[in-house]
């Protein structure tokens, strides 16, 4: 009972007090008994959320592979050398002495005496350097040069996949109240032998 209803009542049975003295002389004549509706109450279902969902996301990282590529590491080029001088020793025989008359000391008989005397002309073998080929200059034509060089190559990109989960729901049931509970007067019967 709420508290407005309360104070209803209470005024109510004060008014019919007053009223049923008076009319009566102090006797009942009328009478009145508190009805009492207990509240109404109803069970309601509804949807609770239990999970609000989101979002999973699934990564893959990159996947990277080597590849072997021939790569140019110098291009053609030219340079020069110097190629030296060709040569060969050849031997001549020339004349060392001309040879003729000379004097010349000589034991002859245990004395010792100045003597004429005749000589060849003598000779001897000089080796002399020939160039056979003069020193030049070569020019030489360098190919380009190429190497295997390994790569770290992309195979697959990274990947994401996002999958959405959808919030769940729980039905429940509740108790509410449907009408307040109240109190009335109800008129009592009284029979004429109990009124005097």
């Amino acid at each position: 009972m709420t508290r407005k209803a309360s104070s209803f009542a209470i005024a109510s049975l004060t008014m019919l007090g007053t009223m049923s003295q008076t009319v009566a002389g102090g006797r009942p004549v009328e009478c009145y008994e508190p009805v009492n509706r207990p509240a109404v109450y109803d069970t309601v279902y509804e949807n609770v959320l239990v999970s609000p969902g989101g979002q999973v996301v699934d990564y893959d990282p990159p996947i990277y592979g080597t590849v072997e590529r021939v790569e140019q590491i110098a291009p053609p080029r030219v340079t020069y050398e110097i190629v030296p001088a060709i040569t060969r020793t050849v031997y001549h025989t020339v004349k060392v002495d001309d040879g003729g008359y000379a004097w010349e000391w000589r034991v002859i008989h245990g004395r010792k005496v100045l003597c004429k005397v005749w000589r060849k002309a003598r000779y001897a073998r000089v080796a002399e350097t020939v160039v056979v080929e003069p020193e030049r200059t070569r020019r030489i034509v360098l190919p380009a040069e190429y190497e295997s060089v390994a790569r770290e190559v992309l195979v697959r990109p990274e990947r994401r996949r996002i999958t959405e989960i959808a919030p769940s729901y729980q039905r429940v049931a509740r108790r509410v109240m449907v009408q307040e509970g109240s109190t009335s007067w109800r008129r009592v019967h009284i029979p004429r032998h109990c009124r005097y």
